[in-house]
């Protein structure tokens, strides 16, 4: 971090005291850092918007476990060509409910369809798909 320049930032009392009581709870330690991320995550989310973008994605799913063949179902799509899985994880929530977690690799466009495909299959109850942007692997 020898590249770091200072600024000066003006805000009203009130915003400021809002902010450091979101940060405080959050256990950032400094203003600065918690600026940089929310800097970070405003430009990644800048760049999902742009659907070729190359990204990571995480896929929720609860679904009721007794809808026929849905374990299947997600493996299948789990394996489409243009997304890598990097990792699966299936946890039982109770005698009803299962949670699939699956963690993807691919550009953001396609793991949205692949996300939006998988929660709208019959079973699933809840679904969510949570993108960040990365670069081009080497």
């Amino acid at each position: 971090m020898s590249d770091i320049e200072r600024i000066g930032v003006s805000l009203e009392k009130e915003l400021l005291a809002a902010f450091d009581k979101k940060i405080g709870g959050k256990g950032y330690k400094n203003r600065s850092e918690a600026i940089r991320d929310l800097i970070r995550e405003d430009l990644s989310r800048q760049k999902i918007e742009h659907k070729k973008t190359p990204a990571i994605g995480g896929i929720f799913l609860v679904y009721d476990h007794h809808t026929a063949h849905i374990s299947s179902v997600f493996k299948k799509l789990g394996c489409h060509k243009p997304i890598k899985t990097i990792s699966s994880t299936h946890v039982y929530i109770d005698s009803q409910n299962c949670l699939e977690v699956l963690l993807v690799r691919g550009l953001a466009c396609d793991i949205n369809k692949l996300g939006e495909t998988m929660i709208s299959l019959r079973g699933v109850k809840h679904g969510y798909i949570n993108l960040v942007a990365v670069g081009r692997r080497k």
